[in-house]
């Protein structure tokens, strides 16, 4: 930083110095401050770069961490277009460097441009451009092994959970060798994120020992790199784990350092999620009355954000805590409205967590809210029958039509499932498989 004043230094040379510098600061989570590194040459996202007049190399340099921040920044603060931006940026960048031939950072910029098509869902896009920056790193190296990571964050999110599993563990000795403490704490984290997730679809017990070892690995090396974010994230994550296996005093621990470095990272956002995750510990607690105040102050910040899965998870948690305290219009209300979002995003997934919720919450009470008062201009049995009729559709088709697994994914018997289909939802009989006649004993 003292270097960057000395008026011996050429313009290119002060362009090269604050490259550097952003890069350090990225390597730490400190994108804004990265950011403001760079304002001389880049005064704010959405602008061009400023290399005019610049070696094409350092221009290409400057257009690289303009594009890595774009997406990251652009990310976190969910700026509109942020990561088309980014990708232009990039790809200008990797235009340059392969028109020098400078094999390092034409890697580098295939990697990074690899994580802003992770970001739009476009997960072939990414892949493509992870094998093609593979292909060129025979030793390994930082490159490789942020390579292999993004390769296997892609992987995890296209649902190919082995895979990502195999290509982790398949390069651990690569891990080991690298100094980088904060790609060293990605890689627990995503092995973490894997495991749990293999360990929730019926994996093997140890998976989640093995879960919950990883999370603590990655804590210790986002720590060590000083990447506040990153380290709040994984504490996150850990006090989730440690709820859904009921180590409930340990998940607060872990929950309030999250909360602390959120607070002064100054992210309501984030904090807010943390919010959300502790109301589910204090339901499990039955701690009902905290939970309700917790996630309702939650509701309100995330409400304003577009993270709608986020602000449906935490409806969902509200509508729980509502139900438990006995207040079953309000639970009903907000429940509708997390069923309504999950729909309107596709979400269907999470349309089916939401209907399984109002079963397990309000199956045996919704007669009782059908006696209060009408909200939202419709009476309050049209909307009971209307949710009724969403929640068996959803269970219909996710159980491909069988109604005896539906009715076990909704928590009814058989007979009182049917007996719903052929009075009031006739029309989904059509989604049911077709009846099988038992044959008559002789």
């Amino acid at each position: 930083m003292r270097e960057l004043v000395n008026p011996n230094l050429s313009v290119g040379g002060r362009a090269e110095l604050c490259c550097e510098l952003a890069k350090d600061f990225e390597n730490k989570g400190e994108y804004e401050e990265a950011r403001e590194v760079l304002s001389g040459l880049w005064p704010d996202i959405g602008e061009r770069p400023r290399v005019k007049g610049l070696d094409q190399g350092i221009a290409a340099e400057v257009l690289l961490r303009a594009g890595v921040l774009t997406g990251f920044i652009g990310n976190s603060h969910e700026i509109t277009d942020a990561q088309e931006q980014a990708k232009n940026l990039l790809s200008e960048s990797l235009a340059i460097f392969e028109a020098r031939k400078h094999k390092k950072k034409i890697v580098e910029a295939q990697i990074e441009l690899a994580l802003c098509y992770w970001r739009t869902s476009e997960f072939e896009n990414a892949l493509d451009l992870l094998r093609l920056a593979l292909a060129q790193l025979p030793t390994d190296s930082e490159l490789k092994a942020k390579a292999v990571l993004r390769f296997a964050i892609v992987e995890q999110h296209a649902g190919r959970l082995n895979d990502s599993l195999r290509l982790l563990t398949d390069h651990t000795a690569l891990f080991e060798k690298i100094t980088n403490q904060t790609l060293k704490g990605c890689y627990h984290q995503t092995l973490a994120d894997v495991l749990e997730n293999l360990w929730a679809a019926n994996g093997p017990s140890e998976y989640l020992d093995r879960s919950l070892v990883e999370y603590s690995a990655a804590s210790y090396h986002f720590e060590q790199a000083e990447h506040k974010c990153y380290l709040a994230n994984v504490e996150n994550n850990l006090g989730f784990l440690l709820y859904k296996v009921n180590h409930c005093q340990e998940a607060h621990q872990h929950l309030d350092h999250a909360r602390r470095i959120f607070t002064n990272l100054k992210d309501r956002y984030a904090a807010a999620q943390v919010d959300e995750t502790r109301a589910r510990v204090f339901l499990k607690e039955k701690r009902d009355a905290e939970a309700e105040k917790v996630v309702r102050a939650s509701l309100s910040i995330l409400e304003k954000s577009d993270r709608q899965s986020l602000f449906t998870e935490a409806l969902t948690t509200h509508g729980t805590a509502l139900a438990r305290l006995g207040h079953y219009s309000a639970a009903f209300a907000t429940f509708r409205r997390a069923l309504d979002l999950a729909q309107q995003s596709g979400d269907r997934n999470r349309a089916a967590d939401v209907a399984l919720s109002v079963f397990r919450e309000m199956g045996d009470r919704l007669a009782i809210v059908e006696r209060t008062k009408p909200l939202f201009g419709h009476s309050l049995s049209e909307q009971v029958r209307s949710l009724e009729r969403d929640l068996i559709q959803h269970a219909l088709e996710d159980s491909q039509g069988s109604v005896t697994y539906a009715a076990r994914i909704l928590g009814v018997d058989y007979q009182a499932l049917t007996y719903m289909l052929k009075t009031r939802h006739k029309d989904l009989l059509k989604v049911r498989t077709p009846v099988r006649r038992r044959p008559r004993k002789q």
